[in-house]
């Protein structure tokens, strides 16, 4: 049976075309997938992503299972408040999923992952934290709405109790805070997002969503869909976890190397392949396209290189730069940039030439250089 997020009714008042996203009843867009795009870049827009898993781990060696469950480090996290990007592995350094750490307390910290991966997430979290005694707490009474755009943080800020704004005007990016809007109601805001626009993700109670939905939407706040968050994710950079990378990739065939500390020598799970990836090499390595013919790119065209065949892992029309641009996954070497790199990817049995560049595509709303 289809899940439903709380936010469900508001969507169908508003008129979304829903569909099934990993078991979840969601918005794919409210009109035009372009314009809630560009809402986002220009604005501000809101995705409901109740459907993300929330996780709370207590306990005193609740640190001591980070490390051995995450590559990244967290030991970063210097002080409560502070957010890591992430991901778990298996004993091969397959990404089980990609997350975000939160440093609560000393013995508190919240974990966010993936909607898909939900089941297999708990099992293995919970798996791993019973030999060190640490208390797993899914959270299934929190939703989360994300707010993104150049004024995202300025119309959230404008909802909150006049002494938590200067506060939550502080805030850094990656790190997190607990706020109460001017009208009572308490929120865990996050600098974070998924979109490469400023903003933040909030975490409130089930039962105050539905009023803070409508109170964005009050300040101005444009709903956006799944197809908008898609785009947006692609020309930031930013991987989608079951497309562009899963348990038969490591962090360093995903570009996700800046996710992975080897200091300090924490045992945690898939350290001795990824050791062994950077002494010898990874064999294949994700890179950036941009194809200046007509048409998309999408996964599972077949790439040709000069260092052997590829796949395009994600790719879509992108909104910003006026044409087609993807992820794909290709044989490790260098293959240098643009068009010289003699890439072409096989549309229908018609070869086209694509541009390699390095991502993001598009940067605090602009597109990078080259592109």
């Amino acid at each position: 049976m289809t899940k439903q997020t709380i936010l469900n009714d508001a969507h169908r008042r508003a008129g979304a075309r829903m569909v099934d996203f990993g078991g979840w009843d969601m918005p794919l867009n409210y009109g035009s997938q372009i314009d809630e795009h560009h809402q986002v870049r220009r604005d501000a827009g809101m995705f409901d992503v109740s459907h993300m898993t929330v996780v709370d781990l207590h306990g005193a060696q609740a640190r001591a299972l980070l490390h051995r469950l995450v590559a990244n480090s967290v030991d970063k996290l210097k002080k409560p408040g502070r957010a890591l990007y992430t991901c778990m592995l298996d004993a091969d350094g397959g990404v089980i999923d990609d997350l975000i750490v939160y440093y609560l307390a000393g013995d508190h910290y919240r974990i966010v992952v993936n909607a898909a991966t939900r089941d297999k997430d708990m099992a293995w979290i919970t798996a791993q934290a019973a030999p060190f005694a640490v208390e797993v707490r899914e959270r299934r009474e929190l939703a989360m709405i994300a707010v993104q755009g150049p004024t995202a943080r300025a119309r959230v800020i404008g909802l909150l109790a006049d002494g938590d704004r200067e506060r939550i005007t502080a805030l850094a990016k990656f790190a997190a805070a607990d706020a109460v809007t001017a009208d009572g109601h308490a929120l865990f805001v996050a600098r974070t997002g998924y979109t490469g626009e400023d903003g933040f993700e909030l975490i409130v109670p089930e039962a105050d969503a539905v009023a803070l939905w409508e109170a964005l939407l009050a300040a101005g706040v444009v709903p956006a869909g799944l197809g908008a968050r898609d785009t947006l994710r692609l020309e930031a950079g930013m991987a989608l976890y079951g497309q562009d990378m899963d348990e038969s990739v490591s962090p360093y065939e995903a570009a996700l190397a800046w996710t992975v500390s080897l200091d300090g020598g924490r045992a945690f799970n898939g350290r001795a392949a990824l050791e062994r990836q950077k002494r010898d090499g990874a064999p294949r390595q994700m890179v950036g396209l941009v194809m200046d013919d007509k048409g998309v790119l999408r996964h599972g065209h077949k790439v040709l290189t000069p260092l052997g065949d590829g796949e395009i892992l994600s790719g879509t029309f992108s909104p910003t730069l006026g044409r087609a641009i993807a992820f794909a996954r290709v044989p490790m070497g260098d293959l240098g940039t643009g068009a010289d790199a003699g890439v072409r990817v096989d549309i229908r049995g018609r070869e086209v030439p694509v541009r390699v560049v390095k991502f993001p595509f598009v940067r605090d709303g602009q597109p990078q250089a080259g592109i």
